[in-house]
């Protein structure tokens, strides 16, 4: 299969936003050179702008998303730092993965930052997944940091072994460097879907404190 124009890649993407229901496609502008993908424009919700970047990484041919789109509410919201800090906290009550007593929120013009530690990944994207629907947000970071409870040494064939077990993954090219509490991936994959899928499998390894996702896609 040979490399998309950036033409036919740029038609791609905006297929796929089109598809998804919570979008609307003439919000979002998309451009394509050589596999990278940039999207802006102006949407109403912050779940809109993480929904946009993920039916752009699905796209086979996609090797990067960079994106500048910007969240507005309109002149008729009005919700304060403060009470979308207490939405926040609300959220994290209601939901078993997030360990709330250990993170800190901080809201500064719409922008919420989430820091802590916390022992699993899934748990610090848990903490984002449940503030990226709330209203108000205009975006989010998430410096929370892990830092597992496990004493066992990573084993880099449990890494492997879950690698090769999701269909999803081509893990015939990925090589799995372990270095203390460290995981590296490095090697190729065929989609920026496969290389986060990769990254989420690795991180899910007991004892893991940090991924580094090195994979190169290559689509061809």
């Amino acid at each position: 299969m040979t490399m998309k124009s950036n033409e036919n890649l740029q038609k791609d993407v905006l297929n796929a936003i089109k598809w998804e229901p919570l979008l609307n496609a003439a919000e979002i502008g998309v451009t394509a050179k050589d596999g990278v993908v940039t999207l802006s424009g102006v949407v109403d919700s912050y779940a809109k702008k993480v929904e946009a970047e993920n039916a752009a990484k699905n796209v086979d041919g996609v090797k990067a998303v960079a994106e500048t789109i910007t969240v507005n509410y309109g002149n008729s919201f009005s919700k304060n730092d403060t009470e979308i800090a207490n939405e926040v906290l609300n959220a994290w009550k209601w939901n078993w993965e997030v360990p709330n007593d250990k993170i800190k929120v901080k809201v500064e013009s719409g922008w919420v930052t989430l820091e802590g530690e916390l022992n699993w990944n899934y748990q610090k994207d848990a903490a984002r997944k449940a503030v990226q629907n709330l209203t108000g947000v205009k975006g989010v970071s998430n410096n929370i940091v892990i830092k597992s409870d496990s004493k066992d040494a990573i084993e880099r064939s449990d890494v492997e072994d879950a690698l090769e077990r999701s269909w999803t993954i081509d893990d015939k090219h990925i090589k799995v460097g372990v270095t203390g509490n460290n995981v590296r991936l490095t090697g190729s994959v065929h989609s920026l879907y496969q290389k986060d899928e990769a990254g989420r499998l690795a991180w899910n390894a007991p004892g893991v404190w940090s991924v580094d996702n090195e994979l190169d896609v290559i689509y061809n």
